[in-house]
């Protein structure tokens, strides 16, 4: 079992500091995946003879299957270890990449991106699983919330990349370029990140077993509210992902600034990531994470006060939009820490299923929102809204009624919390 778990020629050590940039690279390939189209969902449309709203489906369909198919790497990660099963989703990602930039039809494409989104989960699913591995509590939220800068400098830059690229190529040219960087992350993972699961914590295949862990995942009432929460609010961050090309385009017709547009909105959350990383470890997860949601509540409220003035300009919109990206930078690494805090010996199946539910429900709601765009932010403004209610409803369910609780502390390897 030791040897099918951590091969003698990679069983080596790595720093915190290395794996936190591996794990951010390898998570950023889905964000490149999904923001790096975006300034060539015209191209596409026109290149395929897409209607409409129906562009939008190049993306949702892509997070849809990401978050149907997370539920099946970390079960497989239990048993067979955490690098076999994040190299295969490499190796998905990179073929199912090239694939795409071949294809003829827009029914095609969407098969494609629906194929390698599914089989290409581990990439996004895998990451916290590994982390918690290693460390959980506020020590794994600051971890990950690190991850989360690095990780979202990626969609900050991503279309500005892909503008660049239909300067000199063809939208296929982008599928291309997300081929290379898997291939260059895929690598740097082969030869230099070991195993983290423990022999001894290997979990036989066996569909019962599966099925309790992933209940288990889910069923304690302190870790609900906070990944069907989380879920939530990033729906309304996917309806705007989903939207933005059409909404900065068409609605406030400044097609020519939406790649930097959309890299303030998500820079603002790799800011917002890096502080948390600060000072979470200090104030604890719990209390900055209520304290950031109840603030989203409030700037969603404004947003949705100027979306329903007469001829909202694109400045009133863009620094609103961009707080409220940076709030959920303090949402995001500390809800998923809380949730995976109790769940050390099944951190592959719980990160699986938190992740399985979290993309996607976020990929329907953000489908639901961004195919709702009517020339206008109203209805993204009313989404934020809407789910910044209903998240603090969820967490203060988990929480019973009482917010900002205090810090947890970190949990090495060995350290195991009751469940």
């Amino acid at each position: 079992m030791a040897s099918e778990l951590v091969p003698p020629a990679r069983a080596r050590s790595i720093g915190d500091t290395e794996l936190i940039w591996m794990m951010a690279m390898l998570m950023a390939l889905q964000a490149f995946g999904i923001d790096a189209i975006l300034p060539a969902l015209d191209d596409v449309a026109l290149s395929l003879s897409v209607e409409g709203n129906d562009r939008q489906f190049v993306v949702g369909i892509y997070l849809l299957t990401a978050g149907i198919g997370a539920l099946v790497p970390g079960a497989l990660a239990d048993r067979f270890g955490r690098r076999p099963v994040v190299l295969a989703s490499i190796a998905v990602y990179v073929v199912l990449s090239l694939v795409s930039a071949f294809v003829t039809t827009f029914e095609a494409l969407l098969a494609v991106r629906a194929a390698q989104g599914f089989f290409g989960a581990g990439i996004v699913a895998l990451p916290p699983a590994i982390i918690r591995d290693r460390v959980g509590g506020d020590k794994m939220a600051r971890m990950m919330s690190l991850i989360f800068v690095i990780f979202l400098m990626v969609p900050a830059i991503a279309p500005l990349i892909g503008s660049l690229i239909l300067q000199i190529a063809d939208w296929r040219a982008i599928f291309l370029v997300m081929a290379l960087q898997g291939i260059a992350v895929g690598t740097w993972i082969w030869y230099r990140l070991p195993e983290s699961l423990s022999p001894g914590d290997a979990v036989p295949i066996r569909p019962r077993v599966i099925a309790a862990n992933m209940a288990r995942a889910l069923s304690l009432p302190s870790v609900v509210g906070y990944v069907f929460g989380s879920a939530v609010v990033f729906g309304a961050l996917f309806g705007f992902i989903n939207s933005s090309q059409q909404l900065i385009t068409d609605g406030f017709g400044a097609g020519d600034l939406f790649p930097y547009v959309f890299g303030v909105c998500a820079g603002s959350m790799a800011l917002a990531s890096w502080s948390n990383s600060r000072i979470v470890e200090r104030f604890g997860a719990r209390r900055v994470s209520h304290t950031a949601v109840l603030a989203f509540v409030m700037v969603a409220s404004v947003q949705v006060f100027f979306a329903f003035q007469p001829n909202q300009s694109l400045w009133q919109f863009v620094p609103l939009m961009a707080v409220n990206m940076a709030l959920l930078g303090f949402i995001g690494s500390n809800f998923g820490a809380i949730a995976m805090n109790p769940f050390f010996a099944i951190a592959g199946a719980a990160s699986s299923v938190h992740s399985a539910v979290r993309l996607s429900m976020a990929s329907i709601l953000g489908a639901g929102i961004g195919y709702a765009f009517d020339g206008t932010a109203r209805p993204l403004a009313l989404a934020l809204l809407a789910s910044g209610i209903v998240c603090l409803l969820l967490v203060l369910f988990s929480e019973k009624g009482r917010l900002f609780g205090p810090p947890e502390p970190a949990l090495r390897v060995g350290a195991k919390p009751a469940e």
